[in-house]
């Protein structure tokens, strides 16, 4: 079984308003990731996502083309400790 490892992900560009949360969680369940996925009052995404290292690559690649009417200029990521996020699955969160 593959290391779990976590990252968080800021993601900016025209992000908010073209449905990239609910894209994100769609795309994270399917690759079933733990984490959640919330807009900031700066304008960008922030998401934590938890799994696997291929398929959290697999993740911030489908995050720098994002759903269809974004325009993502870039994704900037960091490790954190996935412990706290392992089985908690994926969701929204509100605006920070």
């Amino acid at each position: 079984m593959a290391d779990i490892v976590a990252v968080r992900v800021v993601i900016r560009g025209r992000v908010q308003g073209v449905w990239f949360r609910a894209w994100t969680e769609s795309v994270a369940r399917d690759l079933c990731l733990d984490g959640w996925v919330r807009n900031r009052s700066d304008g960008t995404v922030e998401a934590v996502f938890a799994g696997p290292v291929p398929v959290i690559d697999r993740m911030i690649n489908n995050c720098r083309e994002g759903p269809p009417a974004a325009e993502v200029e870039a994704v900037e990521q960091e490790p954190i400790d996935a412990e706290p996020l392992i089985g908690t699955g994926f969701r929204k969160k509100p605006t920070a």
